[in-house]
């Protein structure tokens, strides 16, 4: 799995105003295809908003999202994602994450499943 993570704030917010939303209840995904001589190689970001409540709640929410990630074994070759914790996501099993995260990006054109 090669997922590189984007870190420039102008890059993330051209996702969040140029993206195409896809959601769940317990996570909501923004796609775009990958800017003009990036290499092809799928990145992504993490969000956990500060109205989820404290730190630990959503650093908690973050990890979570990335180990769902990880367990899909997904590359998102020639997009950029954002994957945004909902309210529920640091409570919801893997199992539900997973059958969530399928579904965003199933809904966003990333998956077959």
């Amino acid at each position: 799995m090669v997922l590189s993570v984007i870190k420039s704030t102008r890059e993330i917010d051209a996702l969040f105003s140029e993206g195409e939303r896809s959601s769940h209840a317990h996570i909501l995904a923004l796609a775009r295809h990958t800017p003009e001589g990036r290499g092809p190689e799928g990145r992504v970001v993490f969000v956990a908003g500060k109205r989820l409540g404290g730190a630990v709640l959503r650093n908690r929410s973050k990890r979570v999202l990335r180990a769902a990630v990880h367990r899909s074994g997904a590359s998102w070759d020639g997009y950029d994602v954002a994957l945004i914790a909902r309210p529920s996501t640091a409570t919801a099993s893997e199992e539900i994450l997973d059958r969530a995260l399928r579904s965003v990006l199933k809904k966003a054109g990333l998956s077959d499943d």
